[in-house]
């Protein structure tokens, strides 16, 4: 049984079981969506995502670069690995640190 997430995404093409996965159980998507490269996915069932941003300082009229670190719920189906790019999306609450989950590999290990 797959679920319609409501979001332009490939499915993946490996199935699970988890309750926890929003294209095989009951995990619904809402929020902010951002993309990202997992740094890793030691954890279990878990990935740290980052991406790079620039913040713009007004009293220097400079930019800093600047970087966002995530853990986001890594589903068996999707298993991405460090190198990957993903997408990830807000969710509830799945543990202390985890608030997002991944719901599309859109690049492979580099």
């Amino acid at each position: 049984m797959e679920n319609d997430i409501g979001l332009d995404a490939q499915k993946p093409k490996d199935a699970c079981s988890s309750d926890k996965c929003p294209w095989h159980g009951h995990l619904k998507l809402r929020g902010r969506i951002f993309k990202g490269t997992v740094v890793s996915s030691k954890p279990a069932n878990t990935a740290i995502i980052t991406w790079n941003y620039y913040h713009y300082i007004p009293k220097y009229e400079r930019y800093e670069r600047k970087k966002t670190r995530k853990a986001a719920h890594n589903p068996v189906c999707i298993s991405a690995k460090a190198g990957d790019i993903v997408r990830i999306a807000e969710c509830r609450r799945l543990s202390k640190t985890k608030s997002f989950v991944i719901f599309e590999k859109v690049g492979g290990t580099k």
